[in-house]
């Protein structure tokens, strides 16, 4: 199958709420203000409350406390509340059936802490709006979901390999599952900026590419050599020989920063996971 194919199959599956997109275009409209975006998210029950315990939590370290979605919408940014509630309702998309309860818990498991590794990283480069990479993250192997969901027999056949884990992919699929995620955020018309980092996060020259690229390239390897469940064919791999020592020269990005990395991922998941997938929690 092509990769248009699995989108087309999954597009009446796998859709953001109505909510999400009077959002976006409250977002995207200039004469908006901050009261009609929050008068949106109260709407939600659910998601007001997620707001609020993301906005609270040290992944912002706000010095107060942040009590009102108007104040979250205030003190945060647009931008930044953007991100929150698209983080949110992609969670909510991806409903899978009861039997695939363990796999989806893990997926989203992996998705934050590369998330969380990208947001880290981004913040000791001094990027700007480094929150703003955490959705590159959560969001980066969607892919895998839509392959799940079309043709579950492929995920197996995409493990069974010592290639690395995109290149077994393409190897099976004819494309990875970043291609396939940055197509599945193109239809749902996010912003270029989004999916195009997410395309490319498997680019060779990606030296080449824009920061926010170099940094989700990175994540992701670290997330696969080091997280909960380590791919086994990378484990053994130096973090030069995974990720390559040009680029870690050129963001001047060391052995032990990468190790940093990592336990602010560990100290941090929980939090996140309670908030954006409860359910994930039976893991621990």
């Amino acid at each position: 199958m092509r990769l248009e194919e699995y989108i087309e199959q999954v597009s009446d599956v796998f859709v953001l709420s109505d909510s999400f997109l009077r959002i976006k275009e409250l977002v995207d409209d200039e004469a908006s203000t901050i009261d009609d975006i929050s008068e949106v998210i109260l709407l939600d029950p659910a998601l007001a409350g997620s707001i609020l315990k993301l906005a609270n939590s040290s992944f912002f370290s706000y010095p107060g406390k942040i009590d009102t979605i108007s104040k979250a919408v205030l003190v945060l940014g647009i931008t930044e509340i953007y991100t929150l509630v698209l983080a949110y309702f992609t969670t909510e998309a991806f409903k899978l059936d009861d039997e695939n309860n363990d796999y989806l818990e893990q997926f989203w498991l992996n998705s934050i802490d590369c998330a969380l590794l990208i947001k880290f990283l981004g913040v000791h480069l001094n990027v700007a709006n480094a929150e703003r990479l955490f959705i590159l993250g959560l969001l980066h192997n969607l892919g895998e979901l839509v392959v799940h969901q079309v043709t579950p027999e492929a995920i197996s056949r995409c493990r069974e390999s010592d290639l690395l884990p995109w290149q077994q992919q393409r190897a099976v699929l004819g494309f990875s599952y970043g291609e396939c995620s940055a197509e599945l955020l193109k239809y749902w018309q996010l912003p270029y900026s989004l999916f195009s980092s997410i395309r490319n996060q498997d680019i060779n020259e990606v030296a080449l590419q824009s920061i926010e690229t170099q940094l989700l390239y990175i994540a992701k390897r670290v997330t696969y050599k080091s997280m909960v469940m380590p791919n086994e064919s990378i484990k053994a791999l130096s973090y030069q020989e995974l990720i390559g020592e040009e680029l870690l020269e050129q963001l001047e990005i060391t052995d032990e920063l990468l190790a940093n990395a990592v336990d602010y991922c560990m100290l941090d998941r929980m939090g996140m996971l309670s908030i954006l997938c409860p359910s994930a929690m039976v893991i621990y």
